[in-house]
Parts: C-alpha cells; structure tokens; sequence
C-alpha cells in the first residue's frame, strides 16, 4: 500500500511539472506546455492520471487524503515551476474529450460503467487497453499527436486495422442476429419451441418461422395433446443434405462453395421445392425455406412434400459458361436425391429458366433417362409459359378475393411491391389490368419510385431492363420525374397495399412503422417469411391485415402439380382458363384457412385469422397422414 501511494505521488509530481489540472466533462482547460520540459519524462513508464469523472464515489476520499498528503512535495516543485523556460510557451485551450474527440476521426465518446470514454472506433476499445495518452486524455496537440502514433502502433490496433482491411476486400461477414423469442401462452408450446432452440440454437430463420407456426397452433395443442408428439416429430427435417461444389472459372482458377437440399417431409407425397443460389444461403435458410414450402403444400388441394435448398454461389457477374459449370457440378451430387417419386426441384431466387436448363441437362446426362424432368415428360422441362405467371398473378387474385370481403376493389389503390424478380415482375403486370397503381420496384441496391405509376409502356422499359440484366436506375434516363433511392426499401413511401416479394426479413420493425403511419392496410406477401417478429408484432397491433405467403403462394403449386399431372397439357389452355384455376384455388385455400380459423376460436374478421388459420389447416393435414403411416 506504501508503495502504491508513493508511485501517486510521483505521478502528481510528474504532472505538476506539465501544468496539468482534473477538470471534469467538457470544462475549459488552460495549459501552458514548452518543449523545454524534462525530457526524461516521455521516457517514464507512467500508469496514467485518472480524470475526476473515471473515479469511483468510493475513491474520491482516498483521492483527497492523498492530495492533502502530497503538499508538502508540491511546495517543493513550485520553486522548480517558477523557474524561467528556455522556449516560448504555447497557449491551448481546449475542451476535454468531446472535442479530443471530434479532432481525431478513428475516436468516439461512450459511457463505460457510468463514466464517459473515449474509443477507438476501429477496435471498440478504450484507456490503458490501447496505450492511450498517459495523461488522463489531457494535453497539448503534441501530446495528444504523441498518445495516437502510440495507439496506432499498438498490436491490439493493427490487427484491428488489418481485420477491417481483410473485410473490405470480401464480402462484408454476417453479423449474427439474435434470435427474437416470443411469450407463448401455453406450457406446452413453450416446451416445443424450447427443445428447437436446444438443438439447433444459431439457425435464426429457421426458429422463426417454428416460432410462428407453434404459435398458431398453441389452441390445437391444448385441445388435443396428442398433436405435440407429432409437432416435435415434424419439426425436424427428413433429411438434410450438405456437400461441397467446386467448379473452375475462365480463368482455370478453381473454387469451392457449399450446396443444400433439405427433404423436410415425404408424408403427403414426393418432395417439391426451390433452389436458390444467393450468397446469405446457408443451412438455416434451407430448412427454413422447406419448412414453409412443406406446409404451403399441405394447405394446397395436391398430395405434396415440402423441400428447398440450393447454394451460396451467386450468379451475378458470371459468365454463362461459368454458371454452366458450377451447376453442372452442383447436379453432380445432387442427382443421387432426386427423382419423379422422390424430389423435383424448382426456381428460387438466382435460378432461372437457364440454370434449371443446366441442371437438368446434367440430371438427365447422369440418371439416362428423361423420366425424372423437373415439370414432366409431356411438357418441356422449362414449363408452360404460364407457370412463371402463376404466383404472381395469384397474389394479385388472393389481393382481390380480400378486398371483395370488404366491399372494396383495387381500382385506383396504390401499392407498393419490393423485387424485380419473376414474382415481383408478373405482380406488377396483374395490377396494370385491376386499375391498381403501382409505385415501387426495387433491387439489392436501392428501390424505384415513380409517383405517377407505372402503365403498360412503363412495364414493357422495366421487362427490357431486367432481361438485359441492367440497373432500375436506368429507368430514370426515359422518366427523369421518378427517383432511385439507394439502399433504400420501398415500405417509406405511401401506398395502401404492399406486396413484400423479395427476401425474408425485408421488413423490419421501423419499417412497419413507417407502412402504418403511411396507411398500409394490407401485406400480400410474395416472399416467404418477409416480416421479422418485431415488425409482425407492430402490424398485429395496427390491426393490418397479413396475407401470408402459404396462402397466396397456392397458384404456383397448384400449375407446377398439373404440369405434372399426364391428364393436362397446360401449352393448350386459354389464358382465361388458366386464371380461373388460377382464381379458383386461391379461394378454395382462402376458405378452408378461415374455415380453421373460425374451428379454434377465432374471428373471421381478425388480422391474425389468416397466417393462424393457413397453419393449422396444413399441420392437421400433415398430423393426420403421420398419425396414419405410423412412426414416421
């Protein structure tokens, strides 16, 4: 203790000799510094000076005994103080911190433990742990251009700089979201969604879309117990596949990404599904994108299995050649899970009709036989031209079906839709017909506003520019009045309908907010999942009404399953017959959602009849085939 005090001491000495005071936050300070000082000084190994606001309220009176202590020496250094200076003074007046702050870019102000400090911006550290200015962050611009050489030389830094170096020059690392827990009402449904947690804590999306759906089925868990074996069963996936894809570029560089196919459930029928090839694509995406796909086919009128899956690859700025070869070899593997009785896969995000012509060619090179076409023999592998029409136009129908139910049309309705990819693109279409106006588009870099509204002439430019794979932004060049925003989304601007049909979790919980406050009333989603819990929570409350995407998705299962289906020949059909299938299985699956709904003791008229109801609809259908097959 002795020992510690004296060290004190000398440390005040030290300082008297530089003239410097502790001064609280943000207090003018007058210091008189001169080159002329020890120069022995800068050599000192020096602790450091704690400021007055960094003390504890337990030290502030051993603080002032060892002030009232130390006098005594500092009479002494006064005589040494008074003595004329070989240089010239140099007067600085600063304010402490927040403008030491604002002087050098790299720090930040923070409070620590109640106690205001500064950080490195880089590195998120603050004080000692970085070898920062000794002298309590007080002190000439010398002093101060003396403490940041020290602090970016620091190891602890440089491997912080190189870090931030490394993850420029590569796609920018993922931060890890936490997982968004809800308060379920029943123990049960807790139990449930605790054991998926367990098992599989870090698949974020995966657990959201089961925190969904548990959610829904909290009254038919209580009504019927038995039904919470079969959950946990279905809960988890049939099968998961995971392999490795390498493929060389033009370059014969070679290179390696990841592949998925999740089989979630085979109980209905055989599995169908999408690939994607994005990127964000990992594992949990997978079994998120199957689970949903699994209960969208159960919901439909179709004998279906649920799968999904695909790559991290992305296609964007490749070569055709390269994109044949990465999925050449990416059938490599897969082909041995697939099969007409077994797995067909479909389009998903970066999967087009030209990298489902690659992977089927090799699916048809490895198997021999052209039995196991990804949309049946009678019809070319690619599908009718109407299929690709299918999802989008039944978002457009389901959007109708519901304003029917409140005496209200589309006409004259502004609506703004997210994506420019083939669901957003034929939504935009179909709305063209109703009278609607549509206002938005957008990409991964920003979204397109045209206040006036897109009309025919308009679509037919953006259809030009998506197939010459250009930029929304070149749009303005034939319509300067409109605007593109950058890393911006559409869900800011006014509409009355929003039909969400890019990504999962594209809508956030500002921007819900921003959809209430702009009078959203209804969310026709065309992606799977595009609402995060946060922003369902702030819909739920505003009482907007959530179309979900297992409900307005059936269109599209229903003409993949006739493509299928030997009986049909899709090429023949009118455009008119088609929407009327189209039109008509969206309203059958409109009817046995609510029809679910109302049996579990909820109001047609609710916001949440719809998302519940399309879930315990599809789980019952799938309970009671497992329930049927046994153990399975």
């Amino acid at each position: 203790m002795m020992n510690s005090a004296m060290d004190e001491i000398n440390l005040l000495r030290q300082a008297q000799r530089h003239q410097l005071v502790v001064r609280g936050m943000g207090e003018e300070i007058d210091l008189e510094i001169g080159p002329g000082d020890d120069p022995s000084f800068t050599a000192a190994a020096l602790v450091g000076v704690t400021g007055a606001d960094s003390v504890g309220p337990d030290e502030h009176e051993d603080q002032k005994n060892l002030l009232l202590s130390s006098s005594e020496v500092e009479q002494q250094d006064i005589e040494m103080n008074a003595m004329p200076q070989l240089k010239k003074k140099k007067k600085v007046v600063k304010k402490w911190r927040e403008e030491w702050a604002d002087t050098y870019k790299w720090a930040y102000v923070a409070e620590h433990d109640s106690t205001s400090r500064i950080f490195c911006s880089v590195c998120k550290e603050y004080g000692r742990k970085h070898r920062r200015n000794p002298y309590g962050n007080e002190g000439s611009r010398n002093m101060q251009m003396s403490a940041l050489e020290e602090h970016n030389n620091s190891l602890l830094h440089k491997e912080a700089v190189r870090l931030q170096m490394a993850s420029k020059e590569k796609v920018q690392p993922v931060v890890e979201a936490p997982i968004y827990v809800k308060a379920l009402l029943s123990k049960t449904a807790g139990s449930i969604l605790e054991s998926v947690l367990k098992r599989d804590p870090h698949e974020v999306e995966f657990v959201q879309s089961v925190q969904e759906v548990v959610h829904s089925l909290e009254p038919v868990l209580a009504k019927n117990s038995q039904y919470m074996h079969i959950l946990e069963r279905m809960l988890e996936p049939e099968r998961c596949v995971v392999f490795r894809v390498p493929w060389v570029d033009d370059r014969g560089e070679m290179h390696v990404n990841r592949g998925f196919r999740v089989q979630f459930s085979q109980v209905l029928g055989p599995c169908r599904g999408g690939l994607r090839f994005h990127p964000s694509m990992n594992l949990s995406i997978s079994k998120f994108l199957a689970f949903e796909q699994t209960l969208k086919n159960a919901l439909s009128m179709y004998k279906l299995g649920g799968a999904g899956g695909g790559s991290d690859f992305d296609p964007k700025g490749k070569s055709e050649s390269e994109i044949m070869r990465f999925c050449q070899s990416f059938m490599d593997e897969l082909y041995r899970y697939l099969g007409p009785d077994q797995d067909l896969p479909a389009e998903d995000i970066g999967v087009g009709p030209r990298e489902m012509g690659y992977l089927f060619g090799q699916y048809k090179r490895l198997s021999g036989h052209f039995q196991g076409s990804f949309t049946g023999p009678k019809i070319f592998w690619s599908g009718s031209s109407l299929r690709t029409e299918a999802t989008g136009y039944g978002l457009v129908f389901f959007a109708r079906l519901i304003l029917a139910e409140m005496n209200k049309e589309l006409k004259g309705l502004r609506c703004a839709v997210s994506g420019s990819g083939k669901i957003a693109m034929q939504v935009l279409e179909k709305l063209l017909p109703c009278g609607a106006i549509p206002i938005t588009l957008s990409d991964s870099k920003g979204y397109l506003l045209d206040e006036e509204g897109f009309d025919y002439v308009k679509f037919s430019l953006l259809r030009d520019i998506k197939v010459q794979q250009r930029s929304l932004r070149d749009y303005l060049k034939s319509y300067p009045r409109a605007k593109y925003v950058e890393d911006g989304k559409p869900w800011t601007e006014r509409c009355d309908l929003a039909f969400p049909c890019a990504s999962q979790n594209e809508i956030d919980q500002s921007d819900a907010l921003s959809l209430v406050t702009l009078g959203c009333r209804i969310i026709i989603e065309g992606a799977n999942m595009p609402c995060t819990p946060q922003a369902v929570d702030v819909l739920r409350k505003a009482k907007v009404l959530i179309a979900p995407a297992k409900i307005t998705g059936a269109g599209g299962v229903a003409v993949g399953e006739l493509e299928l289906n030997h009986e049909y020949n899709l090429m023949q059909w009118s455009v008119e017959d088609f929407e009327n299938k189209i039109h008509d299985t969206m309203k059958q699956t409109y009817e046995r959602s609510i029809k679910a709904a109302c049996e579990y003791g909820m109001l047609k008229e609710s916001p949440e009849a719809l998302v519940h109801g399309a879930n315990i609809s599809a789980f019952l259908n799938l309970a009671q085939a497992m329930i049927d097959q046994g153990c399975v």
